[in-house]
């Protein structure tokens, strides 16, 4: 009677044992062979992105992103480093739309040493540290420190302070990766189209009498620019003027207006 109830349990229970032995030795098989699949697809999506590893985007480097992107947990648009055709592939790879307009950094400050200083700054220095005494040496609320937060992180050595104390960038060693724009403490760089041929080089958005107080290189508000352009590419916007890069020719005439030339043309 023993032996019968034994049995009774012992059957039940190999068969189980079987059944979840096999079912281990599925999922087993089965995670290799996806493991597999997606170590690949995140190679071939690792090949096509800039390979700048800045951690703009992040995550931990170009391979960390491409297996964010493999896994759906980022998009291609969290890349500013990768060309409009590396994107294109990465699309095809993944299945998704590209996100594709190139795109370059500018710095929205041309005052420097045209900005009056609230103070003379002595000590360690970089905008950060000095950005913590009083917003900073400029009298303009959003003029350029010049301190260089932004060349200390530039992975490919593309903006430098020059010689007039307000940061510029080289249009060609910039791979719009965006790691100067998260750490300036003034919020000053932005990105533009790398077609584009101008861009407003001030971020004041004060009254032009009140701009002028501070900075002789200010926008003044005048909107003489947005008069000029026969495209109607340009609109003012609390005092300053905003571009439809789509509608902008090119022709300059903005450049030439603008009496404080805070226009700038972007270099080729």
């Amino acid at each position: 009677m023993l032996a019968i109830q034994i049995s009774g349990i012992l059957i039940p229970a190999a068969i189980l044992l079987a059944v979840a032995a096999l079912f281990a030795l599925v999922i087993v098989v089965l995670s290799r062979k996806l493991s597999v699949e997606e170590n690949e697809r995140e190679k071939e999506v690792l090949s096509h992105l800039a390979g700048a590893n800045c951690g703009a985007c992040g995550y931990p480097g170009c391979s960390g992103f491409a297996k964010a992107l493999c896994e759906g947990k980022a998009q291609l648009s969290d890349c500013s480093a990768t060309p409009k055709e590396g994107k294109q592939e990465i699309g095809k790879i993944l299945g998704v739309a590209a996100d594709g307009e190139d795109t370059v950094a500018v710095v929205r400050c041309n005052g420097g040493s045209h900005c009056q200083s609230k103070y003379e700054y002595q000590g360690y220095g970089d905008c950060r540290t000095a950005e913590l005494l009083a917003g900073g040496r400029k009298a303009c609320p959003v003029g350029c420190i010049g301190l260089g937060t932004c060349t200390d992180v530039c992975p490919n050595y593309a903006i430098d302070v020059g010689e007039e104390g307000f940061a510029v960038v080289d249009r060609e060693k910039c791979t719009s990766c965006g790691l100067c724009i998260r750490n300036c403490p003034k919020k000053l760089i932005d990105r533009i189209p790398r077609s584009a041929r101008v861009y407003i080089a001030c971020s004041n958005d004060c009254r032009g009498k009140d701009v002028k107080e501070l900075c002789s290189s200010g926008c003044l508000g005048c909107t003489l620019c947005s008069k000029v352009c026969e495209s109607g590419a340009i609109t003012m916007k609390n005092n300053l003027p905003v571009f439809d890069y789509s509608k902008c020719t090119g022709c300059l005439k903005c450049v030439e207006k603008c009496p404080v030339h805070c226009i700038k043309e972007v270099k080729e």
